[in-house]
């Protein structure tokens, strides 16, 4: 139940009925006993300032989570942002320092790690390849390299932005092996969605996975449906599967611990 007291966090996004934040959080806020909730807040780009220096102003606000399409322009509204966050160069969670600062940071990496690992699933040694180079994706990426995968390649249809993450993960990894190209199924053993394709019925796939190699890993950031295209035809091919739940449930003890909470399961 909220009372006066609660404490409260917001997720903004563009859609934000496919997201998972709000049922996972309201969970973990029952479970633990934490008098807090978590707001859902649909808003558009154009419109995202004025919403957002508006949340600023709430005295009980713990903090705003942030997913599509905002993880990047979010960036623009704090005042610290953490190594991860400067890397990818996009954040989805900020918390108020208390003196009317706010500060900024990326989990998605963290989360998509953590999924595997509950898998059972290593990213060692593991040769990547990247759909969508946006915030989540960024974030995937660097999280991968931080767990000791060998290779990155990525794809996206804005080569640009392409070519910004791996000129980061050069600086940043001197040790990966990071280029701009497409999926090779024959050479990589692990593939990731990370673009919006999965989110509505009708998307195609982000990449056919006709000749995928024994053993690759599959995986998909979309969180509803549970089991987009993607990963169904990855589970027909009898590939192991990171599912958009997995990456969230690995990053919500993260997530917790950012803003104060104790959110363990």
């Amino acid at each position: 139940m909220i009372s006066g007291a609660t404490r409260i966090l917001v997720i903004v996004g563009d859609p934000i009925a496919k997201v998972r934040s709000p049922e996972t959080f309201g969970r973990r806020f029952a479970a633990k006993g934490i008098d807090a909730a978590i707001i859902p807040v649909e808003v558009s780009a154009a419109d995202l300032r004025v919403v957002v220096d508006g949340l600023k102003r709430w005295r009980n606000l713990a903090g705003i989570v942030v997913t599509m399409p905002h993880k990047e322009a979010m960036l623009g509204f704090a005042d610290e942002v953490f190594e991860t966050g400067r890397l990818v160069g996009a954040v989805n969670a900020l918390r108020p320092t208390g003196d009317g600062g706010w500060q900024a940071d990326m989990f998605d990496g963290i989360g998509f790690v953590g999924g595997m690992t509950a898998q059972g699933l290593s990213a060692q040694g593991r040769r990547v390849a990247l759909l969508g180079a946006g915030g989540a994706g960024s974030a995937i990426a660097v999280g991968l390299a931080r767990a000791g995968a060998a290779a990155v390649c990525v794809h996206d249809l804005d080569a640009r932005k392409a070519e910004r993450l791996v000129s980061a993960l050069q600086r940043a990894f001197p040790q990966l092996q990071a280029r701009v190209a497409p999926p090779d199924l024959a050479r990589d053993d692990l593939l990731v969605n990370a673009t919006p394709l999965g989110m509505q019925e009708t998307d195609p796939l982000p990449w056919d996975l006709a000749g995928l190699r024994p053993g690759a890993i599959v995986g998909d950031v979309t969180t509803k449906p549970d089991t987009p295209p993607f990963i169904a035809a990855a589970e027909r091919l009898g590939a192991p599967v990171v599912r958009g739940r997995d990456m969230h449930e690995g990053q919500i003890r993260a997530l917790g611990e950012f803003f104060g909470f104790d959110l363990a399961a």
